[in-house]
């Protein structure tokens, strides 16, 4: 009897094990998490200067950047996003400020990730440097109200050769088409071209390529810290049609004559900093340099602080006061510290 009752009990134990098996395999999975497309990107950064492929956009000086930026997450492997930037400069023409206005779609395929969209720059508040761009000269700029005598520090208009001069808006767009590749957690690197049809309204198109690298250091690097590092760099090139009228300069001491305009100065830069994570924070510190001598520099950016006149700075773009020309230090090397906060929605307010 004691070995019926026993085996009863093993019998059920048996049962209950396969009944709750079965029951495991036939049981329904969790829904998924909902899917929220919307998310909402934005941050600031301080910075001893702004630098723009090369070219300072401060005069040297430190700047101001806040960014606001809108994304809608179609599916995981594609997102839309729209986007408005602005930065403090100090332009030859005295804008007030940059106001970027962009968007685009980022897909992503695998280890390649994409970025394809268009991005305004506008700046407000500029004023007309020409002398000779008084209505009725026919030289482009009389339609911006450009006076007589109206001329950056360094214009040498009262000798008869053309100096620096500035349109009242360098204001401009660009289309754009970017792709990172991710290797592993350390390594990527990425391509990148950008094209106007009239850079920085100088009347001449413009087309930038750079390839960029970055290396980011094991999460174990400081320990437990959360603090992050990585090492990125960048090398372009910055190609420049000819510009219009308005940056003309007449034939002088045997140069040619660009009285229709000059070829704008195309040229090589590039970067290389280390950076520092914490958190919503970056601190990066980076050095910046061109190929562009200072008298293509001069004749490229108008630069209005230089006052360095030196005969080697006199070429056929960058004419000057008899024997002597301005030549700038905007498109030299220099080092560049910035520290940022970069937040978004969904990742850093929950």
């Amino acid at each position: 009897m004691k070995k019926l009752v026993l085996a009863a009990a093993v019998l059920a134990v048996t049962a209950g094990s396969a009944l709750g098996a079965d029951m495991a395999v036939k049981a329904k999975a969790p829904p998924p998490a909902p899917f929220d497309p919307w998310d909402l990107a934005f941050g600031a950064a301080i910075m001893n200067d702004y630098i723009f492929r090369g070219v300072t956009q401060s005069n040297h000086k430190p700047s101001v950047a806040v960014y606001f930026e809108p994304r809608y997450n179609f599916t995981k492997d594609l997102q839309g996003y729209i986007g408005v930037a602005g930065e403090s400069i100090s332009f030859p023409n005295r804008a007030a400020a940059e106001i970027d206005i962009y968007g685009g779609i980022r897909p992503t395929f695998g280890m390649f990730a994409f970025d394809i969209g268009a991005w305004g720059y506008i700046y407000p508040g500029g004023q007309c440097f020409n002398g000779g761009a008084f209505p009725g000269s026919g030289i482009p700029g009389s339609e911006v109200q450009c006076i007589l005598n109206n001329n950056l520090p360094n214009a040498f208009v009262t000798t008869g050769v053309p100096g620096n001069v500035a349109k009242r808006s360098a204001s401009f767009y660009e289309v754009y088409g970017k792709m990172n590749v991710t290797l592993n957690d350390q390594f990527s690197f990425g391509v990148n071209e950008y094209y106007s049809p009239n850079f920085l309204n100088l009347g001449a198109w413009g087309n930038y390529a750079s390839i960029t690298g970055k290396w980011t250091a094991p999460s174990t690097t400081f320990g437990s810290s959360g603090v992050g590092m990585y090492i990125s760099g960048e090398f372009g090139r910055q190609w420049l049609g000819t510009s219009d009228a308005f940056y003309g300069v007449t034939q002088f001491a045997g140069f040619p004559n660009y009285t229709a305009g000059i070829p704008e100065p195309s040229y090589n830069t590039w970067n290389i900093g280390v950076g520092f994570t914490y958190k919503v924070f970056t601190l990066d510190i980076r050095y910046s340099d061109t190929n562009l001598s200072k008298a293509s520099c001069n004749a490229f950016t108008s630069d209005f602080s230089t006052t360095n006149a030196s005969p080697a700075f006199v070429t056929a773009i960058n004419p000057g006061n008899g024997a002597s020309a301005y030549g700038s230090n905007w498109c030299g090397a220099t080092g560049i510290v910035k520290l940022s906060a970069d937040l978004t929605a969904m990742s850093n307010l929950k």
